[in-house]
Order: structure tokens, then C-alpha cells, then sequence
């Protein structure tokens, strides 16, 4: 088993979000920045900011701080983020048309390059963002032609399924899944499921425990 292995997955996630404000430091022309102020921004202890940098090097000088545009560069490196990723979208409802015109995936090096449904009666629709709705029979065609690496799905929980296979048969290895049901995938394939309404019982258990306690 590698190093990399073994690495926790929420140490990926906070990987992400140190690069948030390392963002604002670059382009604001702040050199250095300690692990004090990156936890603060972070909503993280200090130490906690130190021992995920720790399992990829080290970095900075102990009593300085980091530099700003190099520990924001490796980071970048270490997920992956150092380059652009050509996505495809599945299910073209609210959500899916939400995202598509999302700034900050553009921002952020991630770009649709198609988008698809499984109604054929949105099929030829155009997107303010310059895309055309497609009917799913493209999907294995565009995949390829566009050379597309990642799948977002964005269909009602009933359909999930199906949009996965059909990702998968065009060898999408990695899907983020939006919608509410767990779809099943080979270990070929990696998939991470943001289930919103996990996300609101999770916020509104916090807030019941809050009150219960005044």
C-alpha cells in the first residue's frame, strides 16, 4: 500500500479548501502566510493545517510561514488541479442548468463541453453558455470525440442509474453524482455522491441539537 493510499479523505477536501484563500493571498500580492491565518480562513486549528501539508512534504519555514504562490502551486499539483478537465453533464433540470453556467467550474479549470438528457424532448436546446442540449444516444460518441474524462449527474434519482451506464460504457472514469440515489459502478470507475438533502438533515440535526440545549 502507497503513502497516498493511506491518506484520509478529508485531508483531500481541506486540501481544496486551503486553496481558497492561498488565492486571494497571490492575487493580492501577499508573499507569506503562516498556518495560523490559513487555519483561521479555514475554520481548522493550525496543527491540523500542518499535518495534512505533511503527508505530501514539507513545506514552508517553521517561524516564517508558507509561500503563497508555491504552496498554492503544489496543491494544485497534488489534486489534480494544474491543468483543465473536459466535463459532460447528464439531466438538464434546474440543477443541471445551473451548473453548467457556474463561473467558478470555468474558473477552476473545469470545462463543459457538452451536456446531455435522457428526454429526448429537450433535445437541440441551446444554453446560454454556448452548449446544446443532446439526446443520451451522443453520449458514447461525444465522450470519445471530446475526449471527456469526468461526468456530472444531475438527473432525477429514478434515472441516476442509467445515466452512470451509460458514462461508464463510454469509459467516463470519474462521475459526481447530484442526485439522491447511490449508483452503482465498477471499481474502474471512481464516484463521489453530493446528496443535498443529506447535506440539509445533517445542518438541521446541528440545529436541533443547538436548541435542545438552550
Amino acid at each position: 500500500m502507497t503513502k497516498e493510499s493511506k491518506i484520509p479523505g478529508p485531508t483531500i477536501e481541506r486540501l481544496a479548501l486551503y486553496s481558497r484563500p492561498l488565492e486571494t493571498f497571490v492575487e493580492s500580492d501577499t508573499p507569506i502566510v503562516s498556518s495560523e491565518k490559513l487555519a483561521d480562513l479555514c475554520g481548522v486549528n493550525p496543527a491540523q493545517v500542518r499535518k495534512d501539508l505533511a503527508y505530501f512534504g514539507e513545506f514552508g519555514v517553521r517561524g516564517v510561514g508558507y509561500e503563497a504562490q508555491e504552496l498554492l502551486r503544489e496543491i494544485r499539483r497534488i489534486l489534480g488541479t494544474d491543468r483543465e478537465w473536459e466535463l459532460c453533464i447528464v439531466g438538464m433540470g434546474n440543477l443541471g442548468m445551473s451548473l453548467v453556467e457556474n463561473d467558478n467550474f470555468r474558473n477552476r479549470g473545469y470545462r463543459f463541453v457538452a451536456a446531455f438528457d435522457l428526454s429526448p424532448r429537450k433535445a437541440g436546446m441551446r444554453l446560454p453558455c454556448g452548449l446544446t442540449i443532446q439526446p443520451a444516444r451522443n453520449i458514447p460518441e461525444q465522450i470519445a470525440k471530446l475526449r471527456i474524462e469526468l461526468g456530472i449527474i444531475t438527473t432525477p434519482s429514478r434515472e441516476a442509474q442509467r445515466a452512470a451506464e451509460l458514462l461508464l460504457k463510454a469509459n467516463v472514469k470519474g462521475i459526481l453524482n447530484f442526485s439522491s440515489a447511490q449508483v452503482r459502478t465498477p471499481e474502474c470507475c471512481i464516484v463521489e455522491n453530493v446528496d443535498l438533502s443529506v447535506k440539509l438533515e445533517n445542518l438541521v440535526y446541528h440545529l436541533e441539537t443547538l436548541y435542545k440545549k438552550k
